[in-house]
Formats: structure tokens, C-alpha cells, sequence
């Protein structure tokens, strides 16, 4: 008898044993799968936020092609800083959230993209394309470009080192695959890197993209960051002289290959609404004792057609930066041209 409850009692621990060894199983699998729920549902959260920041972003452009519609009603010749869109950055409480943007003229700085030789200029003779461009041969955004390097004073950024980084500029634009100057560089230059890759022979896409071409270094494009851009698929050199930035003397002295005191006293000289005409500019006195301007004058506009949206959102702790190029059409359509998801 003792012997038969003894083997019960083993019996009973045994199964109290697995019993608890069950339990302990399905309390693990619990606690995996409520994990795993709550990480699908932060997940699911966060890209409903994400969302939710990039629909408001979207909201600041509709509001900015509203804004620049009524400033084209307004003001149909003509484009200046005392208009509604360049008040700066400008922030919006929205629920859960902000939205910030800011409104830039891309025609009150120097278009990378009016580089690109002319057609008529890629079919040279091979014997032409290892001779530097003469000045009457070069474009001007490209003698623009130049002088910008060296009004900058740019540590070991020379006229020689200025050439050659528009040359590289030049053929990293040009439809073609030979080198356009002594300072050029081409296919075979980038293919033989470490990581290899080919020129684009194409419109600039960002300045950024100056990282990955001959000659230009970080320093270099940090430097010239704020007075160049980039107008996506247009090699348009046209610079409207009521948006130019006034701190920014040093584009319009390359412009005018005159001297920084020459540029800044035209700034100075510019009425808070800009020139209503671009008449107007041509007979200030500052500008008509300049020599040859008329060899220069055709650069100048008093209206833009392209501007760049930089907006910002959030909501609930979820952000979402984007760029955005628009072009006014006939002063009464906005076309999104380009949109860059980023800060940058």
C-alpha cells in the first residue's frame, strides 16, 4: 500500500512538472506575440504620422502656389522682395504638429545648369577641345561662374583652378564625350577612380552633385553654396536684379565684371520694391557709368518664373522635409517641376 501511493505521488509531481512547464511555454509565446503586436502597432503608428507630416507638407506648397498666384495677379512684371512670398521662413502651429517653409527666387542666384555649352559649341574640332576656351567663345554664366570664384578669394582657388572647375562643370553638362578644354574631364577621368562612374553629360539634379565632379572639393562648394543653384532641366541665365540678395554683392560684381564697390552701390542704390522696369535698371546712373554693359545687360530680368519651396513638417514627433522647384506659367499656372524628399 505505502509502496502504490508512493508511485501515485511521483505520478502527480511529474505532471505538476509539465503542467508548469506549459504554462511557462505559452506564457513565453504571450508575452512574444504581444511584443511583436505592439511593435506592429508603434510601426503602423508611425507611419501614420509620417503621413499625416507629409500630407502637410504638401499643404504648404498648395499654399504656396495660392501665394504665388495672387502675387503674379498683383504684380504681373514684375517679381521683388517686398512681395508676400519672400517674408522668410514662416512657421504655422497645426494640430499635433508645425509646418514651416520658406519661398526662395531661383533666378536671384546663378543657375549651374546655363553652363551647358550650346549645341553649336559640342561638335569643335578634336584639335580645339585641349585648348582653353577664349573669353568670346566661353557663355556667359560660365565667365560669371569664373569671377565668382575669385571674387570669393578662396584659398588656392586661382584663374587657372577657376577655369578648370568650369571646365569640368562644362563637359559634366554637355551632351557629348570628349573633353572640352585643358581643364576638362570626362568619362575616362571618372571610370578610373577607385569607385568608378561616368559623367552625366546631362542637367545638373542638385548642387550637391558638384561633390562627385573634377576639381570641386567641400570647401569649395560650401563657399559658393549661397550664391549658385540649380533650375532642374533649364540652362535659363537670366537673373532678376529686384531678388538678388543684397549681402550677396560678390554674384553681381562676376556679373558685371566690375568691382565689389561698383556692385554693392548698385544694391544700395535698388529701391525696397526693385527696378519696375528693367528700363529702369539700365538708366541708373550707377549702372550707366559701368564699361560695356551692353555686352552684359541681356543677364538682367525684373520678373522670375521659378521658385523654390523648402518646407518642413511635423506631427507628433514624426518630420518630414521637402524641396520643391515650381514655374509660373502666363502669370497664372503653377507647375511642380521637381520635388526632393530631404533637408537638402
Amino acid at each position: 500500500m505505502i509502496i502504490s501511493l508512493n508511485k501515485f505521488h511521483q505520478q502527480n509531481g511529474v505532471a505538476l512538472i509539465t503542467v508548469m512547464l506549459i504554462v511557462a511555454l505559452c506564457a513565453v509565446i504571450a508575452s512574444q506575440m504581444t511584443a511583436r503586436l505592439q511593435v506592429q502597432m508603434q510601426r503602423s503608428a508611425n507611419i501614420t504620422y509620417n503621413q499625416q507630416a507629409y500630407w502637410y507638407a504638401m499643404g504648404a506648397e498648395a499654399f504656396t502656389k495660392r501665394v504665388l498666384i495672387t502675387v503674379n495677379k498683383d504684380d504681373k512684371d514684375v517679381t521683388h522682395l517686398g512681395q508676400i512670398w519672400a517674408q522668410g521662413e514662416t512657421t504655422y502651429p497645426v494640430d499635433f504638429g508645425e509646418i514651416s517653409g520658406e519661398i526662395t527666387d531661383l533666378q536671384s542666384c546663378l543657375n549651374l545648369n546655363a553652363l551647358r555649352a550650346p549645341l553649336n559649341n559640342t561638335t569643335a574640332d578634336n584639335n580645339k577641345r585641349n585648348k582653353r576656351n577664349s573669353n568670346s567663345d566661353k557663355v556667359p554664366a560660365r565667365l560669371a561662374f569664373e569671377a565668382l570664384l575669385i571674387n570669393l578669394q578662396l584659398d588656392e582657388v586661382s584663374q587657372f583652378e577657376a577655369e578648370s572647375m568650369a571646365d569640368s562643370l562644362t563637359d559634366w553638362l554637355d551632351s557629348n564625350s570628349g573633353i572640352s578644354s585643358a581643364g576638362g574631364a570626362e568619362d575616362n577621368d571618372y571610370a578610373s577612380r577607385q569607385f568608378p562612374y561616368l559623367a552625366a553629360n546631362n542637367y545638373l539634379a542638385s548642387v550637391n552633385e558638384l561633390r562627385i565632379i573634377e576639381h570641386f572639393t567641400p570647401t569649395i562648394i560650401e563657399a559658393i553654396k549661397p550664391y549658385v543653384c540649380v533650375i532642374p532641366a533649364s540652362d535659363m541665365h537670366k537673373i532678376n536684379i529686384n531678388t538678388l540678395n543684397s549681402e550677396h554683392a560678390q554674384l553681381l560684381q562676376a556679373l558685371l565684371d566690375s568691382t565689389l564697390d561698383e556692385a554693392q552701390d548698385i544694391l544700395t542704390a535698388r529701391a525696397d520694391d526693385g527696378f519696375a522696369t528693367i528700363e529702369d535698371f539700365y538708366n541708373l546712373p550707377e549702372i550707366v557709368k559701368l564699361k560695356n554693359f551692353n555686352d552684359k545687360k541681356d543677364q538682367f530680368v525684373v520678373d522670375s518664373e521659378y521658385f523654390k519651396l523648402k518646407a518642413n513638417a511635423s506631427f507628433n514627433n514624426s518630420f518630414f522635409a521637402m524641396n520643391s522647384v515650381m514655374k509660373v506659367t502666363n502669370n497664372k499656372y503653377i507647375d511642380v517641376i521637381s520635388r526632393t524628399v530631404g533637408r537638402n
